[in-house]
């Protein structure tokens, strides 16, 4: 008798979380920042005494958004932190590997990516026009850690990422990258803020 695969990950929070079939009820913030805050951005291929996290990626991509376009609304907002969220469970996989592998991992993606937003009272499947903005602030933000991190040129970032727009210096300092408990407790902070908070 052939035994079924496992398809469910068990977090630290005691829930197990099916890969197939992800519920929102099994989605933990606890988790998903602590997951987010020890995967590395760029295969950790990054200068520097810490990872670049996909925690700390998140928040700069949230921060250039806000740049971008300061009447966010709240659901914008954690919809910009939690567009790598499904990363917790399933890892960063590089742009190059993606290429390789083709798409079936976005299935995996998609379903995890719409019961994270509906554990947090998002839509399950974002808007074309917000996705599309998530994208220009998620490539700007690819920019900066390519340069300032990741070993790019700037013509060559220019060429994959796009023509950088210009953003303030606070921005660009997020780029440094953080201990990882301080990159856990800094993602954690700001996506329980903007769930309870419909101020933001």
């Amino acid at each position: 008798m052939t035994k079924e695969p496992r398809v469910w990950q068990r977090m630290l929070s005691g829930r197990r979380l099916d890969l197939l079939n992800p519920s929102p009820l099994d989605v933990e913030l606890d988790d998903i920042a602590h997951g987010l805050a020890r995967v590395a951005r760029w295969n950790g291929q990054t200068v520097g005494d810490h990872i670049f996290s996909v925690a700390q990626h998140s928040l700069l991509v949230e921060a250039i958004a806000e740049h971008l376009n300061p009447e966010m609304s709240r659901a914008w907002r954690l919809a910009v932190l939690l567009h790598d969220a499904p990363e917790y469970v399933i890892g960063d996989i590089i742009s190059p590997f993606k290429a390789v592998i083709g798409d079936a991992y976005k299935v995996i993606e998609g379903r995890l990516l719409a019961a994270i937003h509906l554990h947090f009272g998002l839509s399950p499947e974002p808007a074309a026009v917000l996705k599309r903005f998530i994208k220009r602030a998620d490539r700007q933000a690819a920019y900066l850690e390519a340069t300032h991190l990741a070993g790019f040129a700037r013509e060559e970032a220019i060429r994959i990422f796009g023509r950088p727009e210009p953003l303030p210096r606070s921005v660009a300092a997020l780029v440094e990258p953080w201990p990882i408990e301080v990159a856990q407790r800094r993602y954690h902070e700001r996506v329980a803020v903007l769930h309870a908070d419909p101020s933001g």
